[in-house]
């Protein structure tokens, strides 16, 4: 049987985060690309879309719906933190935060919460870690997650006229 419109749009409302979040994770993790502030702030609402739109799957279709609405909206504010982020990398305009990495753990004597400071990464928000074809990481999340999210409203708007 065909999947519908709003088939593919919750699919895509779950596994594009999905996989956003597995090559962010990935590229931290074992590519050694440490994110910014800015690139956490870009995480967060791809976190809440694979929620929603992973909830989603349990619930009847009217609830279903606006889950899936709802998830776009968010994969859309994380593609519009990604265009701040390069414009920010791009000096296209000054960013709001000092993107300096946070230090985990407390306590311990001086000496354990120097070494702590001293082997944390200190990574600026306005220098891209890494391009291709002059975009950057948050440059192609911008890319990804508004095209993304216009792509499942517009199947939703589609499935919706049929």
């Amino acid at each position: 049987m065909a999947r519908t419109r709003f088939q593919l749009a919750h699919e895509l409302a779950f596994f594009l985060p999905v996989a956003l979040m597995a090559g962010a994770l990935l590229s931290q993790y074992w590519g050694g690309l440490f994110p910014c502030e800015m690139c956490h702030w870009q995480r967060w609402p791809h976190y809440t879309a694979i929620a929603l739109a992973g909830f989603g799957f349990l619930v009847p279709p009217p609830a279903r719906r606006l889950l899936v609405v709802l998830a776009a909206l968010a994969i859309a504010a994380s593609g519009a933190i990604g265009v701040f982020h390069a414009g920010v990398e791009y000096h296209w305009w000054n960013g709001i935060t000092a993107c300096a990495s946070n230090i985990t753990g407390s306590g311990g004597t001086p000496q354990d919460m120097l070494a702590r400071i001293m082997g944390a990464p200190l990574i600026r928000c306005d220098v891209a870690q890494w391009s291709l074809f002059g975009i950057s990481l948050a440059g192609f999340n911008a890319l990804f997650s508004l095209g993304g999210a216009a792509t499942i409203l517009w199947l939703m708007v589609q499935d919706r006229r049929r």
